[in-house]
């Protein structure tokens, strides 16, 4: 494994695959949310309960896809998901309807996260290294985000070059975007199996499961869930920029191509200010750059809910960059600092099943709640709720982030003195 440390090359193909993966059933949804909803003639409740078909299967996945990863090379758990993620999206090209929206979003479920998510974060931490862990998870969610910024615009060129010769009146041409990302997602996933190194993730300790009392310890560390807890609270500020779009459109009354421009534009600033927080986390700690990231949610979302900006439009977009600051942030190291919770190696995948078990069930019940708020408070006050939201999970999110500094420094005074 030492020979993949810091290669370049491996990097790349965990940044490509770890985001393709979401783009159909994440991505495509930010960037043309207002397209979507009128193209398939649902509602954003509806939307959002597809949504979170996928987090009640993902709940299941992150829990058991965890020791799988412990026991099998990335390479094959990351394209057999990238194959089949790519596949369901010839069903949504299809208009499936809102019963097999559903579905299709509970099998995404599956093959996103049993297959992926843990042999994605555990071959990263393994590319990292030891000193190195800030920078590894932030160069994997800057590229991440690189590489979902790259596919948005370029699906927006695309949708917007497609709109400008369809007549008025015509459907909009958001079926050739999603079946042009599923081939795009495939072919990524032929990429990985060939080029990926054989020995990512497939060292010694997969030659024996985890033992039953190892798991048994993972659940008893406190710090693991103070972890997951701070993962529930970015990740709720996360999936409200599905929101971005909309509330440009809807409020400060862009037409659909330029709000598609806002979630965009977003995606762009997610590389910056993931790769940012890594760097400057390896350098001052990373759970006070967590903590810095939550104060950027919490005034951010705060400026927005009160609704005092809406009638300056570049003082909104302003403080929606200064919250993706915190949200993007967060999003590149909030499992740099796995080493604080003393999990060994060997035992990365179950303990990202763990966090995330916790960490992710914003899936399931964030984007109904969206839904419902956006569909009974129209206009600019159930986008307020919405923002108001991000500022009440990351006020949580601080004292999580409090509550494990005051922990992870109790351990460390009791070991100094034993």
């Amino acid at each position: 494994m030492q020979s993949q440390q810091h290669n370049p090359a491996t990097l790349f193909l965990l940044i490509l695959a770890g985001e393709s993966v979401f783009f159909l059933p994440f991505v495509l949804p930010r960037v043309f949310r207002p397209t979507l909803l009128s193209a398939f003639d649902m509602t954003n409740l509806e939307l959002g309960t597809a949504f979170s078909a996928y987090g009640l299967v993902a709940f299941a996945s992150y829990f058991f896809g965890g020791p799988l990863a412990d026991r099998f090379p990335a390479r094959t758990l990351i394209s057999l998901s990238l194959a089949l993620t790519g596949m369901g999206g010839f069903a949504l090209a299809v208009d499936p309807g809102f019963v097999g929206l559903v579905a299709l979003y509970a099998f995404w479920g599956f093959s996103t996260i049993f297959l992926l998510w843990a042999a994605m974060i555990r071959a990263t931490r393994e590319w990292g290294g030891k000193g190195f862990q800030g920078r590894a998870f932030g160069f994997l969610e800057s590229g991440r985000g690189l590489t979902s910024a790259v596919i948005g615009s370029l699906a927006l060129f695309a949708f917007s070059t497609l709109t400008s010769q369809f007549a008025e009146g015509d459907s909009v041409p958001i079926h050739e975007v999603i079946f042009f990302s599923s081939v795009l997602v495939m072919l990524i996933g032929v990429a990985v199996f060939f080029w990926m190194p054989k020995d990512l993730g497939a060292n010694e300790a997969q030659a024996h499961k985890i033992a039953p009392s190892e798991v048994m310890e993972l659940l008893r560390n406190p710090t693991i869930w103070l972890q997951g807890a701070i993962i529930v609270c970015a990740y709720v500020g996360y999936k409200m920029t599905d929101d971005f779009s909309l509330y440009a459109n809807e409020v400060l009354d862009f037409n659909e191509v330029d709000a598609a421009g806002v979630g965009t534009s977003a995606l762009w600033l997610r590389p910056v200010f993931a790769l940012a927080a890594g760097v400057v986390a390896d350098r001052f700690g990373g759970i006070r750059t967590i903590a810095a990231c939550f104060m950027c949610m919490i005034i951010g979302g705060v400026l927005i809910a009160t609704g005092w900006l809406d009638v300056w439009t570049l003082y909104v977009l302003a403080t929606m960059v200064f919250t993706v600051m915190g949200i993007y942030g967060l999003r590149g190291i909030y499992f740099a600092v796995m080493d604080v919770s003393k999990v060994s190696i060997r035992a990365t995948g179950t303990a990202v099943g763990i966090m995330s078990l916790l960490g992710y069930t914003p899936d399931i019940f964030i984007s109904p709640t969206m839904g419902f708020l956006l569909d009974h408070y129209p206009g600019a006050q159930g986008h307020h709720y919405v923002f108001g939201l991000i500022s009440g999970f990351a006020v949580m999110g601080l004292i999580a982030t409090l509550i494990l500094n005051k922990s992870t420094a109790t351990q460390e005074n009791a070991s100094t003195h034993l």
